[in-house]
């Protein structure tokens, strides 16, 4: 049988292919290791990052500039009950507040920083739902009239706060949320997006947000999508630098050290109250002293705490307890009791350089 030029030049790139691959399986193989790379220290990198000059400064801003000419349109679609979404590459958080304080003057505006770990969305609706009562009170002409709330908004449930916010109402009162990263890590989880579309669908409720991961749409399924955040699709390339949302993702080039791990856990701390610093101290101790174990039973630390006044039930406990899990800084796993322990994901030696952050 005779092959014709295709025929043959099918078959030599075929032979030529499984050529290189022996050529190769039979070179020497490289006993290089990822660890054996000599990388910098933290910072060291940051101070090198930081000499780099940015590029392109002036057709950035004039790209952002040239964004300004949408914004009546943006405010129109957002009158109308539609949402924003913007994507694109680059940072979008200058745009997005830039476009809030001059064109949404209107309404009270509430920035959440999607990209940030840890967000309490309880304590954003609340705020949302407090802004909106403060706009119901200066527009009312009878204070009289108006129904009272009975309990604060933080104390009161989720269903509580959805319900207040969409709540029929003649009067036009409006509060804008601006949600840099939907997709980020602290709402990417589908129990948070799914209150995030109740919170957009919500009458009293405009809503714009921005997006950078390339795969966020899957948070979302055909409902979210057009009947509760009534999304309003925009390409804004900024190719801006994504200078804040990048400070707290871990520096690939630097050490993963002990150093760097008992920092990360310092920052999350510092911003919990004195007593739950403590309870963690408690925990940390506990850990360092018995180190063999798979942690430290529950009930062990409620009678450490309660010896040390430190808290008052366990009710109070959980509640410290709750916050360490949702920052990622402790972890639950059952030992061959059957008992409930608590273990701190940090080594040793990053744990008594916590304790030392914690004690100064």
């Amino acid at each position: 049988m005779e092959m014709n030029d295709g025929d043959n030049e099918e078959f030599g790139f075929s032979r030529n292919y499984f050529l290189a691959k022996e050529l190769r399986g039979s070179g020497k193989r490289s006993h290089s290791k990822l660890s054996d790379i000599d990388v910098v220290d933290e910072p060291e990198l940051i101070a090198a990052a930081s000499k780099i000059e940015p590029k392109h400064e002036k057709e950035v801003k004039e790209l952002m500039n040239s964004y300004k000419s949408s914004y009546t349109e943006w405010a129109f679609e957002l009158r109308c009950g539609l949402g924003l979404l913007m994507y694109g590459f680059g940072s979008k958080k200058a745009l997005l507040e830039d476009f809030a304080s001059t064109s949404l003057t209107e309404y009270s505006v509430v920035v959440v920083n999607g990209y940030l770990p840890g967000i309490n969305i309880k304590q954003v609706v609340a705020a949302l739902a407090e802004l909106l009562w403060d706009q119901l009170k200066s527009k009312r002409k009878n204070p009289g009239s108006s129904s009272k709330v009975q309990q604060p908004f933080s104390s009161r449930s989720m269903d509580d706060l959805l319900a207040f916010l969409d709540e029929d109402r003649t009067n036009e009162c409006f509060v804008c949320v601006v949600i840099h990263n939907i997709d980020g890590p602290g709402l990417r989880d589908s129990e948070t997006q799914q209150v995030l579309a109740r919170v957009a669908s919500c009458s009293h409720i405009r809503m714009v947000a921005s997006i950078d991961h390339v795969n966020a749409p899957l948070l979302w399924d055909k409902k979210m999508v057009h009947t509760q955040f009534n999304w309003c699709w925009h390409h804004v390339p900024t190719f801006a630098p994504y200078k804040v949302e990048g400070m707290l993702i871990p520096l690939i080039l630097a050490h993963g050290n002990t150093t760097q791990s008992a920092k990360s856990a310092t920052i999350v701390l510092q911003s919990l109250t004195s007593n739950a610093q403590s309870v963690f101290k408690v925990l940390a101790e506990y850990q360092l002293s018995h180190s063999n174990e798979e942690g430290m039973p529950v009930d062990n630390l409620y009678a450490s705490c309660r010896e040390r006044f430190l808290v008052s039930s366990q009710l109070t406990l959980n509640s410290h307890l709750t916050e360490f899990k949702d920052h990622e800084l402790v972890k639950t796993k059952r030992n061959s009791d059957g008992q409930d322990c608590l273990h701190i994901p940090l080594t040793n030696e990053a744990l008594e350089k916590l304790i030392v952050e914690l004690s100064q």
